[in-house]
């Protein structure tokens, strides 16, 4: 099977056993991208503190982020960790969408996809990862994010071998699944293995393209492989549902 015959069938697989996983789960585009930026090194738990208190303080939007002292922000975005540096970074994307895009987010992602890739990452502190969240999941642009989970599933069945780089696997993905459909929800009751899928946020059932939708359930899927059966350690192999698909 060919390296991108078998992303498909990983793609098949799991989205007709699990179904859709409402990721990103947010409720406006810069709380995406507010915790696209805070996860940085750190886990998903610490950021929806940090976003929690950025919420309840009434500052998680381009003016909120604005006018708050660095030293206030600094405080509200501590729990995610390195908080100095992601204060800078949410003032560093704030000021860029200011000066580029004057304040507005709207006209921010009505730019072509790699022009805006390239002035994202051009950021301090902004890498593919991020750059390509902010893309995806506040911008419903069809680009896929590679993550430490995607790199590792695809590793140890043999689509890529551990030399790939970030753009050779996202490119991958983004031809393996071209023509794929966005998922339906299982049929049948959803297998033993199956993990619980986030609820449905704002984010999560806006609006986008078909292809849109189908990076951001891959990415979704993948997550949920990884944190549930493909650990950095030893793996769950014997109950996962690409057990299938490993290397003999």
């Amino acid at each position: 099977m060919s390296a991108e015959a078998l992303v498909r069938a990983i793609y098949r697989k799991l989205a007709r056993s699990w179904g859709p996983q409402h990721w990103w789960p947010a409720q406006t585009a810069f709380e995406v991208i507010a915790g696209a930026i805070l996860t940085q090194n750190t886990s998903w738990t610490n950021v929806e503190r940090a976003l929690g208190a950025l919420r309840s303080a009434g500052v998680l939007s381009l003016d909120g982020i604005r006018a708050l002292p660095v030293d206030e922000l600094e405080a509200l975005v501590r729990s995610s960790g390195y908080y100095r540096q992601k204060a800078k970074r949410l003032k560093a994307f704030v000021g860029f969408v200011d000066e580029k895009y004057g304040g507005s987010l709207e006209k921010m992602f009505l730019a072509p996809t790699q022009q805006l890739r390239a002035e994202l990452l051009s950021l301090n502190g902004i890498g593919n990862e991020t750059a390509d969240s902010i893309l995806l999941y506040a911008g419903h642009h069809e680009i896929f994010v590679v993550d430490a989970y995607t790199r590792r599933i695809l590793e140890r069945h043999a689509a890529i071998d551990e030399t790939a780089k970030y753009d050779q696997i996202r490119v991958l993905v983004e031809r393996a699944l071209r023509r794929e459909d966005r998922p339906d929800h299982p049929s049948r009751k959803p297998a033993p293995y199956a993990p619980l899928a986030h609820e449905p946020s704002a984010m999560s059932v806006a609006e986008r393209s078909r292809l849109a939708q189908v990076y951001n359930e891959m990415h979704g899927l993948l997550v949920q492989v990884g944190k549930h059966y493909c650990h950095r350690g030893e793996p769950a192999c014997q109950n996962c549902p690409l057990r299938e698909f490993l290397p003999d």
